[in-house]
């Protein structure tokens, strides 16, 4: 019994020791859970037969990543008990990686001892039980309001505006609603949203719940308090907020003027009706996957600035994937102070930490070359062309879920290539940042100094 305590609170203390690991072990349980949970035959929709084993796994990877690709088409395949389990993975998902994150920040900024605003935890300084039960209150209390009101406005409108039986119309929204928020991209209809691109009672409600959850729970926290002093906000908050304003505008401009006139996507559409669906196709790159055009009409460069705008991603601590955009903002604000000259990074009036640097380079270099590999063998097993793998490869990674609609042509290896490129663009962000703050080493001597050409 002894040697049995002894060898549990050993395994207890190198979790603790690593809580990346935790992460990503409590993220592959909660795949494989969902993958024999969708295999099951009450699951597929029709009187007999089951979900291939592929299907079941790349679905419940999709759902508990977040992400939204599919290889069937969800409204059809699964039953009711296979949709609520996809729904229940997504919530797992999208409040699973929010908690975990938050929880690993506590740790990591007091392992390094930095005095940031991001959590409530790191107000206080301590990582006991108290905080902990805050920062799952403060998670649940988000997730649930902006779902709420989200589901409430999406039921009224399929009730009121569609004539939806009241049932199924909250069911709908309270789906669509858990799917927006969660970044998941995962629709009931088997064109997505493409039904309601000029209905802005459903567009806007589900952009603003993917735009909310995308931002993370750390700026929610610090907006909650402090929303009335702007100046007091901390540099990753305003570095969020800004940075996300900045490439939702842009996003919406280059979007909607660059297929104002395709008769594929936006051309067909009123004014109006362009516009909306040009600011909602700037929202869903930010990782959420609902689509209300074909993007398989998109014109190239259109598909190009998606790309860009899925692999940047959303907000840290949050549903979002991608490389955060705090990361790509600080990389652009590195080029910055080597183009002046400066020896030290500066940003929002704070100078910006080496060790923090180093780590925006490792996450943006290690996703670069994850997404050139994954590229690379999805080429080798196809016979698609470079423009719909890559944009297919970005989308996994990102987990956005936004495709050009060869996800079911794909091969079974192909889609066992994307089902990795989820989890690792899901999970891969926060435990790489973790991994490398917990391995705080100091070398008590120093190599002389190269200096290699650079250029």
């Amino acid at each position: 019994m002894r040697s049995a305590r002894s060898s549990l609170g050993h395994l207890l203390r190198l979790e603790l020791r690593h809580p990346a690991q935790a992460v990503v072990l409590a993220f592959a349980a909660a795949v494989l859970v969902g993958t024999l949970l969708l295999a099951l035959p009450i699951a597929k929709a029709g009187p007999t037969g089951s979900a291939g084993l592929t299907t079941a796994l790349f679905t419940a990877t999709s759902a508990v990543c977040v992400t939204g690709l599919t290889v069937v088409d969800t409204p059809s395949y699964w039953s009711g008990f296979g949709e609520g389990v996809i729904l229940g993975l997504i919530q797992v998902g999208g409040f699973g990686i929010m908690t975990f994150a938050s929880l690993l920040g506590m740790l990591i900024f007091r392992r390094l001892g930095l005095r940031s605003r991001m959590t409530a935890a790191t107000e206080t300084k301590a990582t006991g039980l108290g905080e902990v039960r805050r920062v799952l209150r403060g998670v649940i209390a988000i997730s649930v309001v902006f779902e709420a009101v989200t589901a409430l406005a999406l039921t009224l409108r399929f009730a009121l505006g569609y004539d939806e039986p009241w049932g199924r119309a909250t069911y709908h929204g309270v789906f669509h609603a858990v799917s927006a928020f969660n970044n998941a991209g995962f629709a009931l209809y088997s064109d997505s949203l493409v039904r309601f691109v000029t209905d802005p009672w459903i567009c806007l409600p589900i952009a603003f719940a993917v735009i909310a959850g995308g931002l993370g729970f750390p700026v929610w926290v610090e907006l909650a308090r402090r929303y009335h002093r702007p100046r007091s906000w901390s540099m990753h908050t305003r570095m969020t907020l800004s940075a996300s304003a900045l490439l939702l505008v842009a996003g919406m401009v280059f979007v909607t003027a660059n297929e104002w006139s395709n008769p594929a996507t936006l051309g067909s559409l009123d004014p109006p009706g362009r516009v909306l669906a040009g600011f909602f196709h700037s929202v869903m790159p930010r990782t959420a996957g609902f689509n209300s055009i074909d993007y398989g009409g998109a014109r190239d460069a259109t598909l190009l600035v998606t790309e860009i705008l899925m692999f940047i991603g959303g907000g840290s601590a949050g549903t979002a994937g991608g490389i955060k955009v705090t990361t790509f903002v600080l990389l652009f604000f590195v080029i910055y102070a080597e183009v002046r000259g400066e020896q030290n990074v500066e940003a929002f009036d704070r100078r910006v930490d080496d060790r923090a640097i180093r780590q925006a380079l490792s996450v943006a270099l290690l996703a670069v070359g994850a997404v050139a590999m994954a590229t690379l063998a999805l080429l080798e097993l196809s016979d698609l062309g470079t423009r719909d793998v890559l944009f297919e490869a970005v989308s996994a990674f990102a987990t956005v879920g936004l495709s050009t609609g060869i996800t079911a042509q794909l091969s079974t290896p192909a889609q066992l290539v994307l089902v990795v490129l989820m989890f690792v663009g899901r999970l891969g962000p926060v435990t790489l940042v973790s991994a490398l703050a917990l391995r705080d080493r100091r070398r008590l001597h120093r190599l002389p100094e190269g200096r290699p050409i650079i250029g």
